[in-house]
């Protein structure tokens, strides 16, 4: 029997910016290869299968794959593919919302979700805290992978850094100097393997931003994944709380900062991250985001 699957486009309220995600539903007798070659069937960022869940209180499984491997948690999969699922569950009009709970590799996340007529927003709490890694990466091995040079490494009291989640994805932090720098990045694949890794995952971020009431404007590289640029990182978004707290260091509260992502490659993103902070560390972390289903179909395998 085909499978459904929908198309939608994650952080972002319009069709065709944000992050593409696929979502396939019915994917319980799928096998790990099936999955893994129908991920790049898509050649999306990322592809979430829904499944029956384990526990019976919760909503559904979720296996999270890029085009080349899978992943235990990411964000613009949990996000979209809560969203995919509200709607099912909650049909009509007007205003609804409630939780839905996914299992997924890193645990279980309880995602918030609101749908009224016109828009669906979803957002959720980070099941585990970002820690800080060993072995940050070299300046001037980053500015050469990505075609920068070492006086443009910075900003601030920011410097390289790397954080990650247990169990999880783990980011290299490279913060460069403004807007300008961000544009002109070119990324050599030799030279990013060995700066970042094999597995490497760059996340690059600067304080200039386009609106004056956003906090940092990034780029993603994760070329080993399968992900040459990535419009939208909500994982990465996640773990951006590490270098906020390492180096802004703000003091006990909740904040709410909106990222921006993807305007540089033409699909602007917007990922609000709230950190809420206690003796100096985070106490929670939340992300969120709106998604549009932009495409809905059949898979004939």
């Amino acid at each position: 029997m085909p499978r459904a699957y929908a198309i939608l486009d994650v952080f972002t309220t319009k069709p065709l910016e944000g992050n593409p995600l696929a979502v396939v539903t019915g994917a319980d007798d799928l096998s790990d290869t099936a999955m893994q070659k129908i991920a790049a069937e898509f050649n999306l960022s990322e592809t979430i299968f829904l499944c029956q869940p384990s526990n019976d209180r919760h909503t559904a499984k979720a296996r999270i794959f890029t085009p080349v491997h899978e992943l235990p948690f990411a964000g613009h999969p949990t996000v979209g593919g809560a969203i995919h699922l509200a709607h099912s569950l909650w049909p009509g009009a007007g205003k609804r919302e409630g939780i839905v709970v996914l299992e997924e590799g890193i645990g279980t996340v309880r995602v918030g979700v609101r749908l009224t007529n016109d828009d669906a927003y979803a957002e959720f709490d980070v099941p585990k805290q970002p820690a800080a890694l060993g072995g940050a990466v070299d300046p001037d091995l980053a500015a050469a992978a990505l075609g920068l040079t070492p006086r443009e490494i910075g900003f601030e009291n920011h410097k390289p850094t790397r954080y990650g989640f247990a169990g999880g994805a783990s980011f290299d932090f490279l913060p460069v100097r403004d807007l300008s720098v961000l544009r002109r990045i070119s990324v050599d694949r030799r030279t990013f393997d060995k700066a970042f890794g094999e597995t490497g995952h760059a996340h690059v971020y600067c304080r200039e931003t386009l609106s004056r009431d956003h906090a940092f404007h990034a780029r993603s590289f994760a070329p080993a994944a399968g992900i040459e640029e990535d419009p939208a990182t909500g994982s990465a978004s996640a773990a951006m709380a590490g270098p906020i707290l390492q180096f802004d260091q703000p003091v006990a509260g909740s904040y709410e900062y909106i990222l921006e992502q993807g305007d540089i490659m033409g699909r602007p993103s917007r990922i609000r991250l709230e950190i809420d902070v206690d003796g100096g560390g985070a106490h929670a972390i939340r992300i969120g985001g709106h998604a549009v289903v932009v495409a809905e179909g059949t898979l004939a395998v």
